[in-house]
């Protein structure tokens, strides 16, 4: 496991939207430009909308509470593109961790137009606007609703809600693991399926892991690697 990212299970996730001033994004205003053209010019594609970013975060009886605020995708772009995050700021998101019937994992691999082409890694997505019920940011739903535009895939109703939180490296990693009662190869096939109907779809492919050889550290984020070294034992 990577040694920075630290973990906690919780039993759920409560977000809210704060106004939030930031410091950084104010101060490299001219830097946070000239990134985002240099990564348009690559992949035309990106579209600098609005994302949810996490300033707070507390951990109390096993419910994180997170405040999030308003930044431009821009700025998260070249913020987590530099590598040195503060203390403050970090991309809070969450993701359904689907595991089929005998005990295989399913990961995307993000396509070629996206921001983060060619990494492997659960259907998921930085929380924006559609993840808004008023002042409430629906961390939990939106896991729901990026696996379901990725994969097709609902999960399966009556399932214990828990939760493992990955910090470190710029990211609160909310994870769900989820078994389905399908198999894994037609789990896949149902994916696939969903994946290859979409007129723009956001992945290349869809993967299956079985064991600690499939974990590929050079396109896994060190959130992944540490669910799966976990996992897999």
């Amino acid at each position: 496991m990577p040694e920075a990212l630290r973990t906690t299970r919780l039993r759920g996730i409560e977000g809210r939207l704060v106004p939030y001033a930031w410091p950084w994004a104010r101060d490299n205003a001219d830097k946070i430009a000239a990134h985002w053209e240099r990564r348009r010019a690559a992949r035309p594609a990106m579209f600098d909308g609005i994302v949810l970013l996490s300033c707070a975060c507390t951990v109390e009886g096993g419910i994180a509470r997170v405040d999030l605020f308003e930044a431009r995708f821009s700025q998260f772009v070249a913020y987590r593109d530099g590598g040195a995050f503060d203390a403050t700021v970090a991309n809070a998101f969450a993701a359904i961790v689907p595991w089929s019937a005998d005990g295989a994992v399913l990961v995307g691999e993000m396509g070629a137009h996206t921001a983060n082409a060619g990494q492997l890694y659960f259907p998921c997505g930085t929380p924006d606007r559609d993840d808004l019920r008023g002042e409430t940011v629906d961390l939990a739903g939106s896991a729901e609703r990026e696996f379901a535009e990725e994969t097709g895939l609902s999960v399966p109703e009556g399932g214990a809600e828990e939760w493992i939180l990955l910090e470190g490296e710029g990211q609160l990693a909310f994870l769900r693991p989820v078994r389905f009662p399908e198999t894994a190869d037609i789990l896949l096939a149902r994916a696939e399926a969903h994946r290859r109907a979409e007129a723009d779809p956001e992945l290349a492919a869809l993967r299956l892991l079985q064991g600690p050889a499939d974990v590929d550290p050079q396109r896994m984020p060190g959130f992944v690697r540490a669910y799966l070294a976990q996992a897999f034992g």
